[in-house]
This record gives C-alpha cells, structure tokens and sequence, in this order.
C-alpha cells in the first residue's frame, strides 16, 4: 500500500517526535558523536527551532525532517544552507527522503538559496549515494577526521546549487 505523505515547516508542537527520530536515526554508523540526544525539549528547540526543518508527515506523524540552517551569521554567506536528514526507521526506504529534497529545494529557491551544503561520514556510502543521486557532489574531504571504533573515517563535504 502506497502512504500520501506531506511535507511543512516544523512546528514547536513537533519537538518531542523530531526528538525521538534522531534518537532512533543517529548511531555511530552515520554521525561521529557517540550518541547524538537532547537533554531536554528546550535545549532542543534551542538548537532547532521551529521552522528550521522541513518535515514528512503521514497524516499527524512525522515521520522524517531535513533540517537547515545557515552556516555562520555573516551577511555574505547567507545564500548557503547546510543540511541534515534523518527519516524514521519505519518509514524509510519508501521515497521520504526523495520527497523531503525535492520539497527542501522548492523551499530553498523559494527563499532565494543559492547553495547547498553537507557533511556525510565516508563509512556512509548508502547517503554518499543517495546525495549524489539528489545532485550533490564532493567539494572536499577531511581525511581521517574521525576515530570510530578505531578505524578512520573520513569527512566527505558534498554541495550542491539550487
């Protein structure tokens, strides 16, 4: 069965969900922290605030979110936004993450966006190929930026235009 998903803006009302997805989402496999959690809903919402993340309903469940924000607070970088995507184990591999792009892009453009920006762990090569299949491709690349569970990985920094 086909589910009619949705896509918005978040909403302060989303925090607790937007919680438990990255919760359930990010494990040492895809991001360097050991555990990547909030200590309350206001640390969290401190950090993403509504209106920061597009996110994929069904119905009133969220079930995945690009987030976005501005890599530094000066004037001239305003056209680049960096992102992060995280789609509830549940429902992934059922075209959320394609969905979410291509309602982040609308959006992007929208809002006069020029740039797009990621970081994806090389040990990632499902994202890495996911993201490059979205557009995007590699600008650089730390190497051995990170030791996880004592092996190298590398930082790709992949990009995009708008």
């Amino acid at each position: 069965m086909k589910h009619e998903f949705s896509t918005r803006l978040s909403e302060m009302r989303d925090a607790g969900a937007l919680m438990d997805i990255d919760k359930l989402t990010w494990d040492r496999h895809n991001t360097p922290a050991e555990v990547l959690s909030w200590n309350s809903r206001e640390h969290y919402l401190k950090n993403c605030p509504p209106g920061s993340q597009i996110v994929a309903c069904l119905g009133e469940q969220i079930c995945g979110y690009i987030g976005f924000k501005s890599p530094t607070s000066l004037p001239s970088n305003r056209h680049v936004l960096d992102l992060n995507i995280a789609i509830h184990p549940a429902y992934q591999r059922q075209g959320l993450g394609r969905l979410l792009m291509n309602a982040f892009l609308d959006w992007a453009a929208a809002q006069g966006v020029s740039k797009l920006s990621l970081r994806v762990l090389s040990s990632n090569p499902g994202a890495i190929a996911f993201y490059e299949s979205c557009g995007f491709t590699e600008q650089g690349r730390l190497i051995e930026e990170f030791l996880i569970q004592g092996q190298y990985v590398d930082d790709v920094l992949m990009w995009r235009r708008v």
